[in-house]
């Protein structure tokens, strides 16, 4: 204060021919002396009068202080009475910033609420869930930890507890914290109190050896005299906390070491302040006749003693913070004066437009101008005060920390700025942080262990969220972060990793022709193809021959192709579904399966007429010929042809992403856009397979060598067994075993066909061309005609 006065009546653009001076009060860390201090600035006597003033104008603009929220607070009571300005460079209680009921209030020190927010961050970036706090028993202390305790909470961390320091029955009570302190699990123990409280608090600790825990200091005691004490170094070492933002002010340390008793001979602090740091005394009478009276020796102050010469480790240690808080109180007093004198603002005149003068000013004047002051210290950074009558929000993150050559000091490792872009407020440098204990990593401070992504916390009945097991997520769930209070399920077209922690994309299923299964099923239908081809052009080849001829060869040509092309349609099934191929996919296999059995049909009638005809009384005398079976082969399969017209117009099959069917699947599959159309087609091939099949076996005594019959009806027998097995395994399966199972059934019954029907013809014709001989048929057919 003495400084910033001296620099300002130095400056001449800055309060020109006005003098300021200041008076001191000390209010002795007391509630009681700081009220007496107020009412005898007010009053302007000696002994203190309430609503009193004996002088006829306020020469105290302004009262700068006090230091403790707890003094601070009585004191805005009374002065927002009169509208009397307070400015405080140490009062933090965010009470303070209320405005109701305390108009005049306003200080360079910030205010706790950015401060609760500030230390909740840091606590929880380290990540600490598992807090202790110790209070002071007054309003800093209970209203401070209340509120660092909500904003904890609100982050996710649990308090375990809060045990209050009070002066009454102080060494009990610290004894009791102390204890509370040592038997509890936590590692990270918040002390949100004043300075008076926290040395007894400290000393008990030390005394009963308590290490390791990480001690989280608030700004009211981060900067504080207990760290010099040599017994308490162990206990302190690894102290984290805030403090007020340290500013640089020229000339000020100099100023200090220019500091002696004979300039300033009135000033009460001095000559104490020289005797503390030389060990000496004042001579007076009473020193003088105590020295002689006693055999010690008291040294006494010279004045000659050098502060340059002296290394005072309380400069290192308060670091001149709450003093660069009071240099900004005093130049916003004279700035707001200087404004209010001379009239910087023609939109801030007051009463008949014209200025206050050094005479006849008011309080509330000078008020209105502090509220509105901004400027730029001579650090360069603003000085002003929001609506609440409160600074930026500006903190340095300090680190106490005892090194191993015995040396102890403040380390400066990051600042929180509330000013800051949103994500930028903290900055830290955490590489050079020293931890309590032997461990130099960061201590754990956790009720519980950490979940890991995968899992989700499940907390134990009637404790703190904090205290929880660890339960893994349910099928279909991930939780992508740690300690995870529950668990998410992936979109629709996602699944979870393997280890649940994040959503991959589902694979895409359909029966393609690059993998096994495809690629088998492919090959076979080309095979099956291929053989059907044989087959046929053996027939055509041999087609003179009389077991082609009395075979009905033209069926049998149609029969071959159908097979064939019955064997391609199967690669339809194999591939991305497409609109046109799950159009094509089901038509086609029904229509070319409808032709073969209509074929088969065709020739089974075709036999059995014409060995029944040849009884002389025989009434199909008149069905003999190619009219019968030219009549199935055309009618038979146009009936399926219509049936499928219908479907593909009115619900045609196409193509659909199934991501419900299979949990880490989408199958791409081709619906059947109507069932009923789906089973009405195989019903109806089922149909005249089975008239096939009773026909066939009608005919199962006709002559060996020229019977047909027999073969159809063991065609008919496997080609109804697959497709009636078909059914429940298509309704049992999903993805690509669905359309594998399908082909399966499509190769499996033209095979069965093939084999049944045409391999018997084709070894008797390659391998026994003696039985392919017209009188070997004949001979047959007469001992037939002999039976009947």
């Amino acid at each position: 204060m003495a400084f910033a006065t001296e620099e300002i009546n130095e400056t001449p653009h800055l309060l020109p021919n006005v003098t300021l001076g200041f008076k001191m009060y000390d209010s002795c860390f007391s509630e009681a002396s700081a009220i007496e201090g107020v009412l005898w600035m007010l009053s302007g006597k000696q002994k203190p009068v309430p609503n009193y003033s004996c002088q006829s104008y306020p020469y105290l603009a302004c009262i700068i202080g006090d230091d403790q929220s707890s003094s601070s607070i009585p004191m805005a009571r009374i002065m927002g009475l009169y509208r009397y300005p307070q400015i405080s460079y140490g009062s933090a209680v965010a009470l303070l910033s209320d405005k109701i009921q305390f108009p005049s209030f306003l200080r360079t020190m910030p205010s706790d609420s950015y401060h609760y927010v500030v230390m909740s961050n840091l606590i929880i970036h380290f990540g600490w869930t598992w807090i202790g706090i110790v209070a002071s028993d007054n309003d800093y202390g209970i209203l401070g930890s209340q509120n660092v305790k909500k904003e904890i909470i609100k982050r996710g961390g649990c308090v375990a507890f809060i045990e209050i320091l009070s002066l009454s029955n102080a060494a009990q009570k610290v004894q009791s914290i102390t204890e509370v302190i040592k038997q509890a699990t936590v590692n990270v123990i918040v002390v949100y109190s004043t300075k008076m409280e926290v040395v007894p608090l400290m000393i008990e600790a030390a005394r009963k050896n308590i290490t390791g825990k990480v001690w989280i200091a608030t700004i009211a005691w981060m900067i504080s005299p207990v760290f010099s004490m040599k017994e308490l170094e162990q206990t302190l070492h690894g102290t984290f906390g805030l403090a007020p933002h340290k500013g640089d002010i020229p000339g000020f340390t100099q100023f200090i070491y220019n500091l002696h008793p004979s300039k300033f001979p009135k000033d009460i602090f001095i000559k104490e302040f020289w005797e503390t740091a030389y060990g000496c005394s004042w001579l007076n009478q009473d020193k003088a006749q105590h020295s002689t009276n006693t055999s010690k020796k008291i040294l006494f102050c010279t004045g000659e003693e050098n502060l340059e010469e002296f290394h005072f480790s309380i400069f290192d240690m308060f670091d001149y913070r709450y003093a660069y808080n009071t240099y900004d109180a005093i130049y916003a007093v004279a700035y707001a004066l200087h404004n209010m004198f001379y009239c910087q603002y023609s939109n801030q005149q007051f009463y008949n437009k014209t200025c206050s003068s050094i005479d006849g000013f008011k309080h509330w004047q000078l008020l209105y101008h502090l509220q509105n002051v901004h400027f730029k210290n001579k650090a360069g950074e603003e000085v002003f005060f929001d609506m609440h009558g409160d600074p930026p929000a500006i903190y340095d993150i300090l680190n106490w920390q005892l090194h191993p050559n015995g040396s102890s000091m403040y380390v400066s490792v990051g600042t929180a700025n509330s000013r800051a872009p949103q994500g930028q407020e903290i900055k830290m440098n955490e590489s050079i942080i020293l931890w309590n204990g032997e461990n130099k990593q960061v201590p754990q401070s956790t009720c519980s262990t950490h979940c890991l992504p995968g899992f989700r916390k499940v907390p134990h009945h009637g404790q703190p969220i904090c205290c929880f097991d660890c339960s893994p997520c349910s099928i279909g769930e991930i939780s992508n972060q740690s300690d995870a209070n529950g668990c998410f399920r992936c979109p629709e077209t996602q699944w979870p990793s393997e280890d649940q922690d994040w959503c991959i994309p589902k694979s895409i299923e359909f029966l393609s022709f690059e993998e096994p299964l495809g690629m088998t099923l492919a090959v076979s239908a080309v095979f099956c193809s291929l053989v059907n081809i044989s087959i046929l052009c053996v027939f055509v080849k041999f087609n003179t021959t009389p077991i082609v001829k009395a075979n009905n060869w033209k069926l049998s040509y149609l029969l071959l192709l159908c097979l064939t092309a019955g064997c391609l349609c199967s690669l339809v099934f194999i591939g991305k579904p497409q609109t046109i191929n799950c159009m094509l996919r089901q038509t086609a296999f029904g229509i070319i399966f409808s032709t073969c059995v209509s074929c088969i049909l065709a020739k089974t009638v075709t036999v059995v007429i014409a060995f029944r005809a040849s009884n002389p009384h025989s009434s199909l005398k008149n069905w003999v010929g190619p009219t019968m079976p030219t009549f199935i082969v055309i009618v038979c399969p146009l009936l399926q042809v219509v049936l499928c017209v219908i479907w593909l117009t009115t619900f045609p099959p196409l193509p659909y992403l199934n991501i419900k069917s299979e949990n880490a699947k989408m199958i791409c599959e081709c619906t059947e856009g109507s069932a009923i159309f789906f089973y009405s087609m195989l019903g109806y091939m089922g149909l005249l397979a089975s008239v096939s099949l009773v026909v066939a076996f009608l005919g199962r005594k006709l002559p060996d060598s020229f019977n047909e019959a027999k073969f159809i009806t063991f065609s008919m027998i496997v080609f109804i067994s697959v497709w009636f097995s078909f059914i429940p395994a298509y309704l049992s399966t999903r993805g690509r075993y669905t359309v594998a199972v399908e082909i399966f059934a499509i190769l499996s019954s033209s095979a069965g066909m093939m084999f049944c029907i045409f391999f018997p013809k084709c070894y008797i014709i390659l391998l026994r061309p003696s039985l392919n001989t017209r009188e070997h048929l004949m001979s047959k057919t007469k001992s037939f005609s002999q039976k009947f």
